[in-house]
């Protein structure tokens, strides 16, 4: 064994029995690399990640490599999911190397951590061949090797930073936003939805910013676009037609192959992403996708305690997608006769519809109505067939070698799939939606907050309240999260932690000077760099979550600091919102709100749950909800009474209440 054993990552001990020397990132193997002069090798990646299981085999599993490994280098080994703030530095380094990034994620540092060199997947003789080339390098040239890491270590420290920008008059017009829009059409793909070519990434917090914009304009371009890539997402093999769920991409360019690895973050935002829609636009589509989301995640990422694992990987018994794909026979041998139509339905043919001989990724390219008429079926009784088969093969798919299960829980991720819940909650009016989704909270409660008010990130039985070790995009994921649990139970306690945790994270991690959050907290362990993130991805940035958290709750406690802070926030961002639109697509829906207007809707008196839900079947993408029989909030003072009333109130200035749920929009909609 190498000095993994000890590790909570399903990462790392995947990697325990490798003749590599790994340590886990920590003061033994930093203290080594400089005792010995030696470079240290990081090597960051995640349990799900087929291309991690790869190189791993071709690479870390032979005594050759190891051998090479160990004798020149002090090697870390590094899950980005429990360490982000080290892949953050990292993966920014090869960014700026090689112009991409990806994991496995390889960079080699001088002893002091500070990078020479890094890229992702290599080749077993091209590992070697570039082991044994840099330890040369450095033993003969070390002042060059100083030299490349201090302009790589500069470059670093500028990527991903921001001017702070003074506030100015009239920030924001309609004409801005809509020039930032027309630069993002340009890269739809509005032939098979998503953006651009291959791969294709769902990108959930994308499509709920367009979704926004494209009810609030009235603007076609951007609603026929919402509308094509959510119903492509949802019929493509992205999708598991058979237990739910989305996988993390497609490889190509029509939402067919996936890369099968199926993670909790891109399921909880694209829960939120589909309820959202259904509210939108009520299509049975977006409701169906949005219960399969959850029973999946239910089913297979749920601990006995409430909280949510973090991923499935893309492998079973060494093979990507085996668990989720079947031959036509094997189709056969389960469903029977019925077999023909389940393939017609999916595309599932003898051939079979991709790379892997007579094997098929079902998806679907037909609505169902066509369908119906085809086959001479009646449409219902279509749907009542296929949902019947799809039961079937579930249950026969369960008895497989089922995919490795990474059961880290972390809080960023659990908030993600904790507002994911809220949203599908307030969508559809289920109450197992609500009772799961408290649970979590309850969880997070339990668990993940400290008794001094700090967030851990990572749950840890034996560790009640967690060891305080959180970033930024835990404190902001969760303060999300207990912000839309309050706006569907009214209930303060969730408001009050997201508060609390809002003033942690500014004392925290807050820059005053420079007007932006940093990644890591002041009191964390010294990296070479203190970076922060502004860039959305295929999750939120941090700091544009934080910018959305503390305008809501300054809306809500009429606390101008957070309005304040997050006013700074966008200003800095501004500058950059048109370039290309899905990397601050989170930006994008905050200016939507600057744009707009945000409608703070209180409703009061003992009717106030029949009237909130009737509120959320209008969509109002620009709104706060809040209210209940009584209240500590500022909007709520002076506003319960013997009969249920509605409040509508923009910039602190409310307008006559409204007794009934119709009267409550006219004044929206005047």
């Amino acid at each position: 064994m190498n000095h993994l054993a000890n590790s909570t990552s399903p990462y790392l001990l995947q990697h325990v029995n490798n003749p590599v020397n790994w340590y886990p990132w920590g003061p033994e193997a930093l203290q080594k690399a400089k005792d010995e002069n030696k470079l240290i090798l990081v090597s960051i990646g995640y349990s799900a990640c087929h291309w991690c299981h790869v190189m791993e085999h071709e690479s870390f599993e032979d005594e050759q490599v190891a051998a090479v490994m160990n004798e020149y280098f002090v090697c870390i080994k590094v899950d980005r999911e429990e360490r982000p703030d080290v892949d953050q530095i990292y993966m920014s380094a090869v960014q700026l190397m090689t112009g991409r990034g990806g994991w496995p994620l390889n960079c080699i540092c001088l002893p002091d951590q500070r990078p020479i060199y890094g890229g992702t997947y290599f080749r077993k003789n091209e590992w070697t061949s570039l082991l044994f080339n840099l330890a040369d390098f450095y033993k003969q040239k070390p002042q060059e090797a100083e030299e490349y890491a201090v302009k790589l270590t500069e470059g670093i420290n500028q990527y991903e930073s921001v001017d702070f920008i003074e506030k100015t008059e009239d920030e924001y017009k309609l004409k801005d936003l809509q020039t930032i829009i027309n630069n993002w059409k340009k890269y739809f793909d509005n032939a098979e939805g998503g953006f651009g070519a291959a791969p294709k990434f769902p990108m959930p917090n994308s499509w709920i910013s367009l979704l926004r914009y494209a009810h609030l304009s009235k603007d076609a371009e951007v609603t026929a676009a919402v509308d094509l890539t959510l119903k492509k997402m949802a019929y493509g093999g992205i999708y598991d037609h058979v237990g739910g769920g989305f996988a993390r991409y497609a490889v190509d360019g029509h939402w067919h192959v996936p890369h099968f690895e199926k993670m909790l973050y891109d399921n909880g935002q694209l829960l939120s992403l589909y309820a959202e829609a259904y509210t939108w636009k009520p299509e049975p589509l977006y409701k169906q996708v949005a219960a399969e989301i959850t029973s999946f995640v239910l089913r297979e990422l749920t601990s006995e305690d409430g909280g949510f694992y973090s991923a499935l990987d893309a492998d079973s018994e060494g093979i990507e997608g085996k668990f989720y794909t079947f031959t036509k026979a094997e189709l056969s041998g389960i469903l029977g006769e019925d077999a023909d139509l389940f393939g017609i339905y999916y595309n599932a043919t003898n051939e079979g519809n991709w790379e892997e001989e007579h094997t098929n990724v079902f998806f679907r390219n037909r609505d169902d109505d066509a369908l119906s008429a085809d086959l001479d079926l009646p449409v219902d009784a279509l749907r009542q067939k296929i949902t019947s088969l799809k039961q079937r093969l579930l249950t026969a798919r369960a008895e497989r070698v089922r995919p490795g299960l990474d059961n880290k829980i972390l809080a960023s991720w659990n908030g993600l799939m904790l507002k994911g819940l809220s949203d599908a909650y307030r969508a559809f009016n289920e109450d197992s939606y609500l009772q799961y989704a408290l649970s979590n909270a309850n969880f997070i409660l339990n668990n993940l907050l400290t008794s001094s008010g700090k967030l851990s990130r990572l749950y840890k039985k034996d560790v009640p309240g967690g060891d305080g070790l959180a970033f930024l995009d835990d404190y902001a994921n969760v303060i999300d999260a207990f912000i839309a649990l309050y706006e569907v139970t009214f209930d303060e306690q969730w408001l009050t932690v997201a508060r609390n945790l809002a003033d942690t994270a500014i004392s925290n991690f807050y820059d005053k000077a420079g007007g932006i959050f940093f990644y890591t907290a002041a009191d964390d362990e010294m990296l070479i760099a203190r970076k922060s993130e502004i860039m959305d991805g295929v999750t939120p940035a941090s700091n544009s979550t934080m910018a959305r958290n503390l305008k809501k709750l300054g809306l809500l406690f009429d606390d101008e600091r957070y309005h304040e802070i997050s006013a700074q926030l966008l200003r800095n961002i501004m500058p950059y919102l048109g370039k290309y639109g899905s990397v601050y697509s989170n930006w994008i829906a905050l200016l939507t709100d600057e744009v707009y207007g945000v409608y703070e809707v209180a409703v009061t008196g003992s009717g106030f749950e029949s009237y909130r839900r009737d509120i959320e079947k209008k969509y109002i993408p620009n709104k706060i909800m809040l209210g209940g029989t009584a209240g500590s909030l500022p909007l709520l003072q002076g506003k319960f009474g013997d009969e249920t009333q509605i409040f509508i109130c923009r910039d602190k200035t409310c307008g006559l209440p409204s007794l009934t749920v119709n009267e409550a929009l006219k004044q929206i909609e005047a």
